[in-house]
């Protein structure tokens, strides 16, 4: 039996707590529901944690947030020796938001990045603490100069959001997509394109993730290292800058 879910997070990135039923439990311990806010690993963004509330109050701790055989598929993985829930429960979701809302700001800045160094995306990792963009490029280029550059967009606060088009105008414009190596996520009929600035005016490219409103969320940031891994490839790391760093303020 086909089982569908309804994905929260693609419409509303700041909820951070839903209802749901679970519709069936794995062999491997992987719980679906009806709908979810959790996100699932995708884009170089991790899964989700955080916990499912039973009714009498106990709780699942959720470890990690991932699809299943299709992108339809969302699995909520529960901690080891987790109580699991029956098919048909009612349950209220909870994610560990401080983390999410730090991967937000996090992919959020890697998408200025791609602004700031506009070449080709060769692969991208999401992090809490730090995130890698790997660019097709064999410029040399100043890192302090890439961190003013990123926090001139962070101050000038561009709106970010998100607009959707068809699996088939994506189709007919693929100039749109920055990646080298990796394909927007197709198939469920549509795809996202977040979007910075008014009208688009700083950024807009196909992308699953999620992300903050606007670019002042993203805060204090710098690149802390650019690595050469290749002729033509080049590795930036961003981080959040100390709070105490009042150069990056």
């Amino acid at each position: 039996m086909t089982r569908s879910v309804t994905a929260l997070f693609r419409e509303d990135f700041y909820l951070s707590t839903c209802e749901a039923s679970v519709t069936a439990i794995l062999e491997d311990g992987g719980i679906e529901l009806d709908q979810t806010c959790f996100y699932a690993t995708s884009g170089g963004q991790p899964g989700d944690k955080g916990f499912l509330e039973r009714e009498d109050g106990s709780r699942i701790d959720i470890i990690d947030t991932r699809h299943g055989a299709t992108k339809d598929i969302i699995l909520h993985i529960p901690a080891e020796g987790a109580r699991m829930p029956d098919v048909g429960e009612k349950l209220v979701l909870h994610i560990d938001w401080p983390r999410r809302y730090r991967l937000m700001r996090m992919h959020t800045a890697c998408h200025l990045l791609s602004v700031v160094c506009p070449f080709p995306i060769t692969g991208a990792a999401v992090g809490e603490e730090e995130s890698r963009v790997d660019f097709d490029m064999s410029e040399l280029i100043d890192k302090d100069q890439v961190t003013a550059a990123l926090m001139k967009l962070v101050h000038e606060n561009h709106p970010v959001y998100v607009q959707w088009i068809t699996d088939e105008e994506l189709a007919a414009n693929p100039a749109i997509v920055k990646s080298k190596n990796v394909r927007p996520p197709m198939g469920l009929g549509r795809v996202s394109l977040v979007c910075i600035g008014e009208n688009s005016s700083v950024d807009s490219q196909p992308c699953g993730g999620t992300h903050v409103s606007e670019t002042q969320e993203v805060g204090a940031i710098h690149i802390a290292k650019i690595e050469k891994k290749g002729k033509e490839n080049r590795r930036f790391r961003i981080r959040f800058a100390a709070p105490e760093d009042r150069a990056f303020a």
